[in-house]
């Protein structure tokens, strides 16, 4: 059961609302200044619009809120500028060295520089904390795949679809109590998340469409 709680929360830090943050933050010791969490939730909608450069431009000038730091390195990563983004991540990971969204994309980022010995090394240390964190093992897959490792890969992707198909039950026991209590739109919407999770071939695949037939149906 642990594990399901944990694919679900992979699955939904980005859909965070600014609120919670706002919450959170302002009840930490050495909180942020209010204008910089404003820059920062203006910063997040530009990234979720795909303005990269305009994303890593409005948050140059910051140096220490981890989250921002992060988000920077992201958009910095996404526009091309490989060299920005490492310091920014590395800089984000020397005031938080557990933070896994900035480890995850300087995996990535040392992938992209060819350096693949470091990319493993991160990675490997991801998932020794988090065994069952699908986009990791995707990833890992990828560069076992890279080093000629198809044994090595398929395996990993073996686990990847495990811990999918657990964070879908998650979706799909959701959504039948969401139905049962009347809630037909976002229990649709959990059915939606365990499609997205699933193989097409999957058996648990077949009951997820079976009940979203049935919600439809029922609501219309």
């Amino acid at each position: 059961m642990k594990r399901y709680f944990f694919c679900v929360s992979m699955l939904i830090p980005a859909l965070l609302p600014i609120s919670l943050l706002l919450c959170v933050t302002s009840c930490a010791p050495h909180a942020p200044r209010d204008e910089l969490l404003l820059l920062y939730a203006r910063s997040l909608n530009l990234y979720h619009e795909g303005r990269f450069l305009s994303t890593a431009e409005l948050l140059a000038g910051e140096r220490n809120f981890v989250p921002a730091l992060v988000l920077r390195g992201k958009a910095e990563y996404f526009s091309g500028d490989l060299f920005t983004a490492r310091k920014s991540l590395q800089r984000a990971l020397a005031r938080s060295p557990n933070n896994t969204e900035a480890s995850f994309y300087l995996a990535r980022l040392s992938r992209e520089e060819g350096q693949l010995h470091e990319a493993q090394k991160i990675t490997d240390k991801l998932l020794a904390d988090n065994p069952y964190d699908i986009r990791t093992l995707r990833f890992a897959a990828e560069l076992a795949r890279e080093k000629g490792g198809d044994d090595a890969s398929a395996v990993l992707l073996d686990r990847a679809v495990e811990a999918s198909a657990e964070s879908a039950l998650v979706f799909l026991d959701r959504a039948r109590s969401r139905w049962i209590r009347g809630n037909s739109a976002e229990a649709l919407e959990d059915l939606k998340c365990a499609k997205v999770l699933l193989p097409k071939d999957s058996p648990l695949m077949k009951a997820v469409e079976r009940l979203e037939s049935i919600i439809r149906e029922v609501s219309q």
